[in-house]
């Protein structure tokens, strides 16, 4: 049998894991190969792939939560780099409620649908004025972070409730 192939009986400490690299052929003065193989993960790792694996499996009930938690970097960066974008987000706190009025109109519905909607639109209202807010004033001026809290909270309420209902 050759050397090559055969296996060199190394004491090992126990649950350690070893690998034989064959030396390279042509190359007798070369640097070995040293390869390390954990035996087990982190406690840190696997606390973290534990929270990754909860956070994929309910992306989609925790949408907004997701949103709200990229809401508050991307108006601190607006608010450090363009003060002025406020001025060009201002605008759209009025959408919903143009919005509100041009469905009332198209599709009159019932108290219930009618509330949601008017929910819907006062969500989506505070929404954009807090955006607006926030990338003028920075997301930690005044009030902002309780409105922010709230509209977080109501947003969340809101889409497990129309989530659980369909």
């Amino acid at each position: 049998m050759s050397s090559r192939t055969r296996t060199r009986m190394a004491k090992t400490a126990a649950g350690v894991h070893t690998i034989h690299v064959p030396r390279q052929r042509g190359r007798r003065r070369s640097q070995p190969f040293v390869v390390v193989v954990p035996e087990r993960p982190s406690l840190a790792r696997e606390a973290f792939g534990f929270l990754g694996r909860v956070l994929w499996r309910f992306r989609t009930a925790l949408t907004p939560t997701f949103l709200a938690a990229l809401a508050w970097p991307l108006t601190a960066v607006l608010h450090a780099l363009a003060w002025w974008s406020a001025l060009v987000l201002a605008p759209l706190a009025v959408a919903p409620v143009l919005w509100l009025g041009f469905v009332h109109i198209r599709r009159p519905a019932r108290v219930a649908a009618s509330a949601w909607r008017a929910g819907l639109a006062l969500l989506a209202t505070t929404a954009f004025a807090w955006l607006a807010l926030a990338a003028g004033f920075g997301p930690l001026a005044g009030p902002l972070e309780l409105i922010w809290l709230l509209a977080w909270l109501a947003a969340q309420t809101a889409w497990l409730i129309v989530r659980r209902a369909h």
